[in-house]
């Protein structure tokens, strides 16, 4: 007999899949809603395609080498993101007016969501949970509230800290170059490599992911495999059509157009990683949860950022970067100003509820102000909002500045096999069970 938590497992499988069905049936046959339904339909198609991607590369941790399942995991885990991106980018190539603001909106809106919502859920809700549980067994004392990686993860601190320095420079740019390609790439190809060198370790799988790794081996691979054929392909099949139809609907409705690819687009790719995260947390997994945002992080940051030039190059058929107006250049200034206090804040490998909070509050201040205010003064409010990120970067790293050179040592320089064997401090607000 099957059991509930094994029936669950199958379920939310089977409903994932059946979330792809409405897109793939408007793609494959040709119809055309209106634009609302579109939206609606290819982005639930891409929530549900995104979902079995994240489930079954989990899984697929079981079944390859550690260095080969870093590559293939850093391109599946955010494939929703960068099919939209590049569907914007590729059409930049030939209305650069229409399109390039569009790429650029997508990609900055799903850095900043992953920072501001993402790294904060995981620390609020770990530490909501653990005071749950607290009080529910009758203790009254208090909490530790700060969520701690352990030496490791300076690998990707140290990479995402380089990769913001140098992207506190592209809003002094009117493009996006081949250049910038060049060392973006490079720096996540040389983040893949460390991280590649770290001994295989047997993966934690949680949920439907779980289900799929207890499979049989032969099993466990096919499974694996068609889930990733099949959520590949529904992506590719939906982006172009959800990308179109969040264009039409603004132009319909007389909705910015570039507040729906800035938010709702990241929403729909992000929401799988995000819910995992959430799940990791709910567990009191903390350093699973955090950990996989910050390398998600470092992937958008570098490899996402760094293709866009050339995905403009291959389709404008130049060898011109991806133009970028005022606006981009204030949007991608407040993008490296959140990056650089969210890196300033992990210093020290730690996220405090105090930290977490300010992490959200700004990202939420900033939003709402960007809501409220006139269309004549986002320019003062962005610039402002990413000055803000830049002071605040500067204070905590003062504060911090005694385990800096620790923190880079061990991110660049001692080798990985130490850093994963070395005894790492107690991780606060995560299971001990």
């Amino acid at each position: 007999m099957t059991s509930p938590g094994r029936r669950g497992q199958v379920g939310a499988i089977c409903g994932a899949a059946a979330l792809t069905m409405p897109g793939l049936f408007l793609r494959l046959s040709g119809t055309h809603p209106a634009p609302w339904v579109g939206a609606v339909f290819f982005g639930i198609a891409i929530i549900g395609a995104a979902f079995l991607l994240a489930w079954a590369a989990e899984a697929l941790q079981l079944d390859v080498s550690q260095g080969l399942a870093l590559a293939v995991l850093a391109l599946i885990a955010v494939l929703p993101e960068y099919a939209v991106d590049f569907v914007f980018t590729s059409k930049a190539g030939h209305d650069p007016k229409q399109y390039a603001p569009l790429a650029l909106a997508n990609m900055t809106g799903g850095n900043r969501l992953l920072i501001g919502v993402g790294w904060s859920l995981v620390v609020l809700l770990a530490a909501w949970r653990m005071r749950r549980i607290g009080r529910a067994e009758g203790y009254n004392g208090p909490f530790d509230d700060e969520v701690q990686l352990s030496r490791s993860h300076s690998i990707e601190i140290g990479f995402l800290t380089v990769a913001t320095l140098y992207s506190l420079t592209l809003p002094l740019r009117r493009t996006l170059t081949l250049f910038d390609a060049v060392i973006l790439v490079s720096l996540f190809i040389a983040y893949l490599v460390r991280i590649a060198r770290a001994p295989a370790e047997e993966p934690h799988l949680i949920g439907p992911a779980q289900l799929i790794g207890s499979l049989p081996r032969t099993q466990r691979r096919i499974v694996v495999g068609v889930l990733l054929m099949f959520a590949a392909g529904v992506i590719l099949a939906c982006a172009e059509g959800f990308a179109e139809a969040l264009v039409e609907t603004g132009t319909q409705f007389g909705i910015s157009k570039f507040l729906l690819v800035q938010w709702l687009a990241p929403l729909a790719s992000e929401a799988p990683e995000l819910l995992v995260a959430g799940l990791f947390a709910w567990r009191l997994n903390t350093e699973a949860g955090l950990g996989a945002l910050v390398s998600s992080k470092v992937n958008q940051w570098t490899l996402l950022v760094g293709t866009l030039p050339i995905v403009f190059s291959v389709s404008s058929s130049s060898l011109h970067g991806l133009p970028l107006d005022a606006m981009q250049r204030e949007e991608l200034f407040l993008t490296a100003g959140q990056s650089a206090f969210a890196v300033a804040v992990l210093a020290n490998r730690s996220i405090s509820v105090r930290e977490a909070c300010a992490l959200l509050g700004l990202f939420l201040a900033q939003f709402a102000l960007g809501a409220a205010l006139p269309e004549g003064v986002h320019e003062v409010e962005r610039i402002g909002v990413g000055s803000a990120y830049l002071v605040f970067a500067a204070i905590i790293v003062f504060r911090h500045r005694d385990a800096l050179p620790g923190l880079f040592r061990d991110g660049f320089r001692t080798p990985v096999k130490e850093l994963v064997h070395a005894e790492s401090a107690p991780h606060s607000l995560e299971s001990t069970s």
